[in-house]
Order: structure tokens, then C-alpha cells, then sequence
């Protein structure tokens, strides 16, 4: 039975770690201050140490430092209430092998633990006199035809072994990549499996969602800045590139940076040189930088959005992620898979789908891709009470999704129209289906297609389409899942 100490002043949190670990067969210390955990590791050596970041006698770093010293092979995992990118960084540099935030979700506990226990026993069993190798090992198996990496399946249609193939080819050498895909397609998972694959992958990976960041800060986040530089530049701050220092850094959504930012880029990947905000030094780097975006750079550059130099930069390898409904043979794969992790998470055992939700989703057009697809897998699991899923447990949207007549397809990458529209069926067309029994009846069928019309029009996000039914968003959860009951009964 493996043996895992945990580290946390919230009694709450041990009990809770205590008997969640307990259950899937591992043995747990509760320790609540750093000291006594010190002590019992004097005499006492643990398969993995999980430990809070803020203890209320000492923080993480000190006890990873010690840690580390009685036993160099012990895997540290920090739990931390801040999702903060430098405490993050910090920690890995110092020899913890993985940090998870809080609130925990179960299944990112387990796969960490599980992942951190493996590569110990994997690294103990290699001979002492092994020296360090610069190509690490493969990281993706592959089972039953299913393609698997960390938390991500790739799937077993040919376009993903494709991608794969150039994975392969593109990973050990030092080119920066651009990364296209949707939204939700899961061009970061692809950035992870590039930088696992490398010379680097004993390095930092940081990923930064450049769409996220503020024109103002957006230069301090990459760069960092000086005391004093601007208004509210208190303290010295690190910046990314300089935290990924050594190892890789991923822009996401790179076009959306203000062009003087990307100006400050050029220079980095002309010169592999930046300077903090405000400073006078400059920093030399040594980072491999890869890119995503969701339209294809040449366009933006041929509209002024994106520099052209920039863009012939980066562009020494590209890798194009096709969305979900152009690999419709992988939907079931990643559906199964979803379902699996969401048992775990939440402690049920549903075995399945019904033959007609397998049809629902393999003729959904999957707007927001993988991420979108999770989403709906985890919500019909919640709702499930039997052993398989059933259509009624599905989104409004997409169990009527047949019913409904689609103007606005997916565009893809390119601006082409990627599939035709669907089939407009009776009702669906602008005119209202009146029922002959009764004029109540005529009334709801009027009401159904002004709801089914306004989620169209709003995009599927329920919270507009209230607002343009003029009703609050918890009348139209009750109106659709009236409607629901209707068409099962």
C-alpha cells in the first residue's frame, strides 16, 4: 500500500484527503504543522508528500527544502489557494514535482498523485551510473488505439496521428510552432505534448492567454517591469519570459497582442534578449517559443492586426488542429473518456450512453469543440440516475439540435463554411407548428419556437437569450425543461 503524508493546518482539508486517498487504497498521514511532519520524516519515509504552500508554522519552501534533503526521490505535491504563476514556477524549480490549486477536484488529485508516484518508481529503477539523457522519454502510450497523454486523449483518427507524426518530428528540434485551431480544440495540450517531447522537458512550461491580458500590463506580464516604472510598480517583477527562462513559453491567441508588445517580441526572438519595463540591463534568454491562434496569422498581417515580420519569425513550423465535427469517428473516444474521468470525480459508476445519445452527439455540430463536449459529458453524468445516459439529461440545445435551422455554422480557420447547414425540418422555418386540439397547446408551440429562435440568435448562451425573451434566466430553465418533459412523455 503506497503511503502518502499530507501537510495542511486545515484539519478539514487532511480529513477530507484522508478519506477521499483512503478509499482508492493508499495509506494517509495527517500531519497540521510543518515541524511535527519533519519529525515523523526522521524516522519515516513516504511514497509522496502532499503539502499546503501556507502552513501556519513555516511555508513550502522550507519544507520542500527539507524534504528533499532526507529523501531526494520523495515526490512533493504543493496545494495552494493561489493560482499564482510564480509561486507555481517557484515551487517546480525547487524540486516539487507538481502543484495543484484549491478548491481540489478529485480527478486532478488522482492523476497527479498517480503520475508522481510512477515517475518515482521509474526513476528509482534506472541504474545510479545512468547519466542524464537530453531526449526524454516518450510520453504518450498508446492502448487499444486510443492515443493518451497525461490528461488528454488525442484520439485515433487518422487527421490526430497525423498531427502526432509532425509532433514527433517538430518536438526535439528548437523551431518555434504555430498552433491553429478553435476555440476549445486543445491547442494548449498540443503546446504540452511538443515541450514534453523535448530536449526541455525537464524545464518550466508556462502558457499565457495573451487575449486575457490588459493592453496597459500586457508588455509587465511578458517582461516583467522595475520598481518605479509606472504608476502602481511597487516591487521588482519577474516576468514570464523570464520565469520560462531555460524552458518553453506558449502565447495563446498571440494575435491579440497590442503592437507595441509585439514589437518588444521581435526583439526577443531576433536578439533571444528582452528588457523588464523600465529597465536599463538587458536579459539574455534561452526559451522555445511556440504559438496558437484561432485565425490564421497570414490574415491578420495582411490586415495590420499582426506584424509581418513577426509572423515570418515564428512561422518555421505549423500544425493545424482540425475541429471536432471534421473527426466525428473520435467524438464517442473522448465522450467515453469524459465520462470516465467524471465518474471518478464524482463517485458514480454510469456505464454509458444509450444508442440514441450516441446519435445526438455524433450529429452535433460542437461549437466550442472538445472543451464544449466535456462540459455536456460531465453535466449528464450529474443528472444520471441509471447505469447509461440518456437523452433527456442532454442540453436543451443539443438534444434539439435536429429541430433546429442553423445560418450561423462554424466557420473554421479559413472563413469557409465548414458543413452544411442542417436539414430545416417543419416548425423550424419561421412558422409556427399550431396544434389542432387546442389553443393552450397552439400557445406553447408558439413560445417553443420563440425560445428555440432567441437561443440561435444568441448563440446558445442562455443568459442573452433570457434577455432578449425578456424574462429572467431561471423562467427560461423552467420553460425548457418543461419542454423537455413534453416531447418524453
Amino acid at each position: 500500500m503506497k503511503k502518502i503524508l499530507v501537510i495542511d493546518d486545515d484539519r478539514d482539508i487532511c480529513l477530507l484527503l484522508n478519506r477521499f486517498l483512503t478509499r482508492r487504497g493508499y495509506e494517509v498521514i495527517e500531519m497540521y504543522t510543518g515541524k511535527k511532519a519533519l519529525v515523523w520524516l526522521d524516522s519515516n519515509q513516504p511514497n509522496l508528500v502532499m503539502c499546503d504552500y501556507r502552513l501556519g508554522d513555516m511555508d513550502a519552501m522550507e519544507m520542500l527544502t527539507s524534504i528533499k534533503n532526507k529523501y531526494a526521490d520523495v515526490p512533493v505535491i504543493i496545494i495552494t489557494g493561489y493560482s499564482d504563476m510564480r509561486t507555481a514556477v517557484k515551487v517546480m524549480k525547487m524540486g516539487a514535482y507538481d502543484y495543484i490549486t484549491k478548491p481540489l477536484l478529485p480527478d486532478e488529485i488522482i492523476h497527479t498523485i498517480q503520475q508522481a508516484i510512477e515517475h518515482s518508481e521509474n526513476s528509482s529503477a534506472r541504474p545510479a551510473t545512468k547519466t542524464k539523457t537530453t531526449v526524454p522519454d516518450k510520453p504518450v502510450a498508446e492502448t487499444s488505439g486510443v492515443i493518451y497523454s497525461g490528461k488528454y486523449i488525442f484520439g485515433d483518427s487518422e487527421a490526430f496521428r497525423k498531427i502526432l507524426k509532425q509532433i514527433a518530428l517538430v518536438a526535439p528540434t528548437s523551431y518555434s510552432v504555430i498552433i491553429y485551431g478553435e476555440t476549445g480544440s486543445g491547442k494548449e495540450s498540443f503546446a504540452q505534448e511538443i515541450h514534453k517531447r523535448s530536449k526541455r522537458s525537464s524545464k518550466t512550461f508556462i502558457a499565457i492567454d495573451c487575449g486575457a491580458l490588459s493592453k496597459e500590463l500586457a508588455a509587465s506580464e511578458l517582461f516583467g517591469h522595475e520598481k518605479g516604472a509606472f504608476t502602481g510598480a511597487l516591487n521588482q517583477k519577474i516576468g514570464c519570459f523570464e520565469l520560462a527562462n531555460g524552458g518553453t513559453i506558449f502565447l495563446d491567441e498571440v494575435a491579440n497582442l497590442p503592437y507595441d508588445v509585439q514589437v518588444s517580441l521581435l526583439r526577443v526572438v531576433q536578439e533571444r534578449k528582452m528588457r523588464r519595463v523600465g529597465g536599463v540591463k538587458d536579459i539574455d534568454l534561452d526559451v522555445r517559443i511556440l504559438i496558437a491562434s484561432n485565425e490564421l496569422l497570414w490574415n491578420a498581417t495582411r490586415s495590420g492586426k499582426f506584424r509581418e515580420d513577426l509572423y515570418h519569425r515564428f512561422n518555421e513550423f505549423s500544425i493545424e488542429i482540425p475541429p471536432l465535427r471534421e473527426r466525428r469517428d473520435d467524438i464517442m473516444l473522448f465522450a467515453t473518456h469524459f465520462l470516465h474521468t467524471t465518474n471518478e470525480e464524482l463517485g458514480k459508476n454510469v456505464k454509458g450512453f444509450e444508442p440514441d445519445v450516441e446519435e445526438i452527439l455524433k450529429k452535433y455540430v460542437w461549437f466550442g469543440n472538445l472543451r464544449e463536449l466535456k462540459n455536456v459529458i460531465k453535466r449528464a453524468t450529474l443528472l444520471t440516475e441509471g447505469d447509461f445516459i440518456e437523452a433527456r439529461t442532454l442540453p436543451f440545445e443539443i438534444s434539439n439540435y435536429d429541430k433546429l435551422q442553423f445560418s450561423d455554422q462554424p466557420t473554421g480557420l479559413t472563413g469557409a463554411v465548414s458543413q452544411p447547414a442542417a436539414e430545416t425540418k417543419p416548425g423550424a422555418n419561421g412558422k409556427i407548428n399550431l396544434s389542432e386540439s387546442s389553443l393552450k397547446e397552439a400557445s406553447i408551440d408558439a413560445e417553443y419556437e420563440m425560445i428555440l429562435q432567441a437561443l440561435k440568435e444568441s448563440n446558445y448562451n442562455k443568459s442573452k437569450a433570457a434577455q432578449l425573451l425578456k424574462i429572467d434566466r431561471k423562467t427560461l430553465y423552467n420553460k425548457m425543461t418543461l419542454y423537455e418533459e413534453m416531447k418524453n412523455h
